[in-house]
């Protein structure tokens, strides 16, 4: 994977895929057992100086306040303090923290010590920001001003953004890699890997009543028409380019085939479609 300055770049896989690895690695916490990892430094930073690092659990010192956090943050990175308590301040506003700036981090409520979070990792101007679910947490405003902090960021510097949060991913990522096991397995733009799916909406069927051979019958029937079909437990998704055209056929179909249909859904193919189509359904720990 190779990312570049100017981009905002998901990193998304199911539990246990290998995405806190991968960030660990990248912040020079584990040594890679395979490979290397490179950067571009054109400022002749430390290669940690170049990262800022918002881990998913908020980290902070309970009985420090929020400007404190932050001056002490920045002069652990060897920075003069009145550069640092400037740019607190500067983080603070741009957080929605600035009538917390001498409170008790502790006492924040937890959208802002996510958000109180966000801004430690800034501190130091790195050239790289890794956000690990940024929007964990957060209430529907709070939610707004990070993802605009984000998208606003990304135009400048490089940020890796790892999420369960598919729409997230799709509102906000540039590209997206999506790794299973330690492995990549697709890289594009949001929308080049909806393509790939397949290109089109997604009829969803909602069946009443139903047994395997007449699923089966109507899958066979279905597959006349060059239609791409996926049986759930309750459900069946169909997708076709045209699908809104097709839908008289495959009522047509459902009622010869004997099936009962509680409820019909149409949508367009979404990242999370991508994410089961390419790691499956079941829930891993």
């Amino acid at each position: 994977m190779q990312g570049t300055r100017s981009e905002i770049f998901g990193l998304l896989g199911p539990n246990g895929a290998g995405k806190t690895t991968t960030i660990n690695m990248i912040c020079g916490l584990l040594p890679p057992t395979e490979g290397k990892i490179t950067f571009q430094n054109d400022k002749g930073k430390d290669h940690k100086s170049l990262i800022g690092y918002c881990p998913q659990e908020n980290i902070f010192y309970p009985k420090l306040t929020c400007l404190e956090q932050l001056l002490f943050m920045g002069q652990m990175y060897g920075l003069p303090l009145k550069e640092v308590k400037t740019r607190a301040i500067e983080l603070l506003t741009l957080m929605g923290l600035e009538d917390k700036t001498n409170k008790w981090a502790n006492s924040l409520s937890g959208g802002m010590k996510r958000r109180l979070n966000i801004c430690l990792a800034l501190i130091h101007n790195p050239e790289i920001l890794i956000l690990d679910e940024p929007e964990a947490g957060l209430d529907p405003q709070s939610r707004i001003l990070v993802r605009d902090f984000i998208k606003s960021f990304g135009k400048e510097k490089t940020i890796i953004l790892t999420t369960h949060n598919m729409d997230e991913a799709d509102r906000l990522a540039d590209r997206v890699a999506i790794i299973d096991h330690g492995k990549l397995l697709l890289m594009d733009n949001p929308q080049n890997l909806k393509r790939r799916v397949g290109e089109g909406d997604i009829l969803e069927l909602v069946l009443e009543k139903y047994d395997e051979n007449t699923i089966k019958l109507f899958e066979d029937n279905l597959a006349l028409l060059s239609l791409k079909v996926k049986i759930n437990k309750e459900s069946v998704l169909i997708q076709h380019s045209n699908i809104v055209e097709q839908l008289p056929a495959i009522k047509s179909l459902a009622e010869a085939a004997g099936l009962s249909i509680s409820e019909i859904r149409l949508r367009e193919t979404t990242l999370e479609d991508v994410f089961i189509h390419l790691t499956g359904r079941n829930l891993r720990q």
